[in-house]
């Protein structure tokens, strides 16, 4: 470590936590801002956050505060790991708490229901005094929090803040590589949630590995057509980001849209699935956006408008996947270097 930096993370759920592990663990002064008083008084005096990360125990060096202009004061960078739903409002708390060029980094993947803009866009019409970049990978928390190897992409438009976030990050156990697309990075983590969601009912269903294989790939091919329409580059989606991310939270039971698709599978109701969860399962709310979008933009995405038929129309699985195996037969391989 050549610079020692002030840090805070603005949210107490799993992945915000271990991301504040890993900064203790690295010798930075850390505070991680929680609503809770009593989660606060957990993580400063039994360092460990159970709710979350059951039977991890964090660094001592981590402290947590529920006082928001305590927790940013001073701070050269800022990690923001809130729920899409409370990114907006959480945003406006800080506007009169952050110094300009401060960093902001999102770790949230999902978009905002009301207005399709991704969290970039949220923070910095919130908070346009920041210097915003976009951390997303396939980083399970409760395996980083274990301290278990990991891969993840920062990325920015500003050079400064994705190497400040590499010397902040970087250890033994969490590899940090760099990238400018910002956009596809961060729209790349928001779609794979709903394809977790697909990929969870076909394993409750008893699929075997060649769908499945068939359901990833597809779900890729899927994305990289999205992304291209919507202005992001698709080689970003042969990275971590994309087909790394996709592929842990479509094959992963540690992730909470796969747990959401195969409790649906098995047949529950999804507002008793999403309360029984605990925690944001962003791909529910994603894929009413995607189908909105996919009809707007007319996108061929007959994924995203089979799951919405199974979650919101009543559709039967059986009923929609032979409606998927007769559709039109696309190319395999859509995007080609020239």
């Amino acid at each position: 470590m050549t610079t020692k930096h002030k840090v805070a993370v603005i949210g107490g759920g799993s992945f915000g936590t271990a991301i504040a592990n890993i900064i203790a663990d690295n010798g930075h002064d850390i505070c991680q801002w929680m609503r809770t008083p009593e989660r606060v008084k957990e993580v400063n005096e039994l360092h460990t956050n159970e709710v979350y990360l059951p039977s991890i125990s964090l660094n001592p060096a981590l402290r947590a505060s529920a006082d928001l202009r305590e927790t940013v004061a001073g701070c050269d960078t800022v990690f923001f790991s809130i729920p899409s739903k409370s990114s907006r409002e959480v945003a406006r708390q800080l506007a009169d708490c952050i110094a300009p060029g401060t960093i902001l980094i999102s770790t949230t993947k999902g978009i905002e229901f009301e207005t399709n803009k991704l969290m970039s866009e949220v923070l910095l019409e919130e908070l346009p005094q920041v210097r915003v970049g976009i951390l997303s990978g396939p980083n399970l928390a409760k395996e980083l929090a274990a301290r278990m190897i990991t891969g993840t992409v920062v990325a920015s438009k500003d050079p400064g803040v994705t190497s400040t976030i590499q010397d902040l990050l970087q250890c033994s156990y969490f590899r940090v590589y760099a990238g400018s697309d910002m956009y596809g990075v961060e729209l790349a983590g928001a779609l794979k949630n709903v394809y977790a969601i697909t990929a969870g009912m076909a394993a409750a269903l008893g699929c075997g590995h060649n769908t499945i294989s068939m359901l990833i790939t597809r779900s890729l091919a899927e994305m990289s057509r999205y992304a291209v329409i919507k202005g992001a580059d698709p080689l970003t989606f042969l990275g971590l980001a994309g087909v790394g991310d996709l592929f842990v939270t479509c094959t992963s039971p540690l992730s909470r849209n796969y747990r959401v698709g195969f409790e649906l599978g098995q047949g529950r109701d999804l507002n008793e699935v999403v309360a029984s969860l605990g925690q944001v399962a962003e791909g529910v709310n994603t894929l009413r956006l995607m189908k909105e979008q996919s009809e707007l933009l007319d996108i061929y995405m007959p994924l995203v408008h089979g799951l919405y038929d199974i979650i919101y129309n009543g559709c039967k699985v059986g009923d929609v996947i032979g409606t998927m195996m007769c559709a039109e037969q696309n190319r395999d391989v859509e995007f080609t270097l020239q």
